[in-house]
C-alpha cells in the first residue's frame, strides 16, 4: 500500500489475527485522508484553502501541527511546516520535472512563515490566505507511532513498521536479539547499505537528497527545500539518519538536522536526550553523533 507517496509495510512477528494488519491499513488511510495536502478534502487541505478563515479539525491534526510548529521554532524556521506554497511548485514525479521560475519561487517564499498559523481551541487558521501547511516531513513518523500504539493495544510485542524509510522497531526479534537496519548508500541503485545499526524499540528515519530528485543542466534538485530561498538545500550533506524513541521526532529531526547542516545539526542532536544521528556528507564521509557507536554493528 502507499501513503504519502511511499510504500508502507508492517511485519508482525507475534501470532495475531489477520484483521490486525487490516487495522493498520485502515489507520494509514485515515491519517492520509486527514494530513495529506495532496488530498483535496483532507483537514490540511481544508485549512489551506479556507482563505484565512478558521477551520475546525480533529485533535490529532492539531497535535501534529503543534509538533510541526515546535520544530519550526526550534530550528528558527529552517524547518517550516508552511512550506506548501514552495513545495507545491516542485513536481519531482513529473515526466520531465522542471525548475520553477525565479518569480514563482520568490512569490511562494513570501508566504512561508509558521507564525502565520493560529490555533484556537479546535480550529486552525492561516493569517496569510496564500499560506499553506505541508506535513510531509513529519506525518509519516506520527503515523508510525500511532500504528505502534494500536499494535500494542492488540497485544503485539514484536513488529517492524516501515513507512517508506521511516522504520520503527517494536521490541526486539522473537529470539531477543536486535534488529539490524541498513542505512542506504545514497544514490546506490543496488540498495547496498553504507552502514547499519542494531536496534530494539527504536525508530530509524533517514532524510536524503537521493529519495526524490531530478537533474537539470547537470545540477541535482532534491526535495529538501530551504524555506528562505525556495530552492533545495545545498549545504554539503546528502543524508541524515536519526535514531530516536518516537518516530515523529526522528522524522522532524532528520529534516531539521539536514536543513541546519552538519555542525549545527550535530549540535542540536547532541543537546537532546535519547537522540542519535548519522550524517553523510557529499564526499560520502559518515559523521556519527556522540553515543551512536553503541548501535553500530559489532561483528
Amino acid at each position: 500500500d502507499t501513503l504519502f507517496d511511499t510504500v508502507i509495510s508492517v511485519q508482525i512477528f507475534d501470532s495475531v489475527d489477520e484483521d490486525v494488519l487490516e487495522g493498520c491499513e485502515k489507520l494509514c488511510k485515515k491519517y492520509d485522508s486527514m494530513f495529506s495536502n495532496k488530498i483535496e478534502d483532507s483537514e490540511i487541505s481544508r485549512i489551506n484553502s479556507a482563505g484565512g478563515n478558521p477551520v475546525e479539525v480533529s485533535k490529532e491534526t492539531i497535535k501534529l501541527i503543534k509538533k510541526g510548529i515546535y520544530y519550526s521554532e526550534m530550528s528558527d524556521g529552517v524547518f517550516d511546516i508552511t512550506i506548501a506554497p514552495v513545495s507545491n511548485l516542485w513536481d519531482f514525479k513529473a515526466e520531465t520535472p522542471l525548475v520553477p521560475s525565479p518569480e514563482a519561487i520568490a512569490e511562494a517564499v513570501s508566504h512561508v512563515n509558521y507564525e502565520n498559523i493560529i490555533i484556537r481551541d479546535n480550529t486552525v487558521k492561516l493569517t496569510d490566505p496564500h499560506a499553506g501547511i505541508d506535513l510531509g516531513a513529519i506525518a509519516k513518523g506520527y503515523i508510525a507511532d500511532r500504528i505502534k500504539d494500536y499494535l500494542e493495544e492488540e497485544g503485539v510485542r514484536h513488529a517492524m513498521i516501515n513507512l517508506g524509510g521511516n522504520v520503527l522497531a517494536m521490541g526486539s526479534k522473537l529470539d531477543g536479539s536486535d534488529y539490524n537496519i541498513g542505512i542506504q548508500e545514497p544514490f546506490d541503485e543496488t540498495g547496498e547499505p553504507i552502514t547499519s545499526v542494531k536496534i530494539s524499540d527504536k525508530s530509524v528515519v533517514t532524510s536524503g537528497i537521493y529519495q526524490r530528485y531530478f537533474k537539470a543542466d547537470g545540477k541535482i534538485y532534491h526535495h529538501i527545500l530551504d524555506p528562505s530561498t525556495g530552492y533545495p538545500y545545498d549545504n554539503g550533506l546528502i543524508s541524515v539518519t536519526i535514531l530516536s524513541e518516537r518516530s515523529v521526532d526522528g522524522d522532524a529531526l532528520s529534516t531539521t538536522c539536514f536543513s541546519l547542516g552538519l555542525s549545527r545539526g550535530m549540535e542540536l542532536v547532541e543537546s537532546m536526550d535519547g537522540v542519535y544521528a548519522c550524517f553523510i556528507d557529499e564526499d560520502y564521509q559518515i559523521h556519527y553523533s556522540d553515543g551512536m557507536e553503541k548501535f553500530l554493528r559489532k561483528d
